[in-house]
């Protein structure tokens, strides 16, 4: 059944930590991945996942940086991926599997944002390759030890999906690139593709969820000048649709609890915001809350899901 893009009035919200989504939750037993998960709103994922019990495996492609940030952390493994290299997730994949171990949670998390124009493998825009298609590929390699488990896929989304819906014609921007389009079209990505996973993997216990974490400061920022980041600082608290700027805890808390409440059992597909399924966004909204209609069009989310099956060459869902 299709999950409505209502609000469910959790009890949760806006200042809602991690830490609070995942009390009285234990998670001993369960495998959990988070790319990125040693920086940022990845780090305390890994954090809180670890905390309650978890093991986390944390794929980075600074493999020792990785390593010192979440060392002290109980529980957590660090393997090496470059999402922008699909040997890379390939290479990953197959010696997961090798360790014949089934997936509970899967966090897409590590991304990129506003990047200056960057070519990666076959002439990929690099925020698409690095925030959707390197995932895309990751997830239907793992689909085995997924299935398996039956897990939670988590899509990192934003409200910077509002940006841009899909560039059909030109989703690698090789007619003139603008960093925020780029952004933002692969964040309606993220979004699109956890709808159409869950349609696909819903029968085999398996559901995915797309989220909004809120707008933390992170490294996520690292290619914004100071005068984006004031103006970006002015745009949102100007906004009377967004709720400023929150802690890391706080930014973390919506992937954790998507990932893991049950309060979202029998639910998938939906994109979330606030430690709640999100209502959809107003005509017109920019960088405000909800969800921008194009990002949650089945039809929009299979089209996706069949070229990025075509540019990486893997679909766990076609049989050959």
């Amino acid at each position: 059944m299709t999950t409505e893009q209502r609000k469910i009035n959790t009890g949760f919200g806006v200042r809602s930590t991690a830490s609070d989504v995942l009390r009285g939750i234990d998670l001993s037993g369960k495998l959990a991945i988070v790319t990125g998960g040693y920086s940022g709103l990845g780090l305390e994922t890994t954090r809180a996942l670890a905390g309650a019990g978890a093991h986390v495996v944390v794929p980075a492609r600074r493999r020792g940086t990785a390593q010192e940030a979440v060392n002290g952390i109980d529980g957590v493994e660090v393997e090496e991926l470059d999402l922008t290299d699909l040997d890379s997730v390939r290479s990953l994949a197959e010696r997961f599997l090798a360790s014949d171990r089934g997936i509970d949670i899967v966090i897409n998390n590590a991304g990129i944002m506003a990047a200056p124009e960057t070519r990666v493998g076959p002439g990929w825009e690099a925020q698409f390759a690095t925030n959707h298609l390197g995932h895309f590929a990751l997830v239907n390699r793992l689909w085995p030890a997924i299935a398996r488990g039956g897990a939670r896929v988590v899509s990192v989304s934003s409200n910077g999906h509002q940006l841009s819906d899909i560039r059909w014609d030109d989703v690698h921007f090789e007619h003139g690139y603008d960093k925020w389009q780029a952004y933002g079209q692969a964040k309606t990505a993220n979004a699109l593709f956890a709808l159409h996973l869950d349609a696909l993997g819903r029968d085999a216990g398996v559901r995915a969820f797309s989220l909004h974490p809120g707008t933390i400061s992170t490294q996520l920022a690292r290619h914004m000048s100071q005068e984006e980041l004031a103006e970006l600082a002015a745009t949102i608290g100007a906004s009377p649709t967004n709720s400023g700027w929150k802690t890391p805890e706080q930014g973390a808390a919506t992937q954790v609890w998507a990932a893991t409440s049950p309060q979202l059992e029998g639910m998938g597909g939906v994109y979330c915001e606030d430690c709640d399924i999100a209502e959809p966004a107003a005509k017109d909204t920019v960088l405000g809350s909800g969800v921008s209609g194009w990002a949650t069009d089945p039809e929009r989310a299979a089209r996706l899901w069949k070229l990025s099956a075509e540019l990486t060459g893997v679909d766990a869902f076609t049989t050959t």
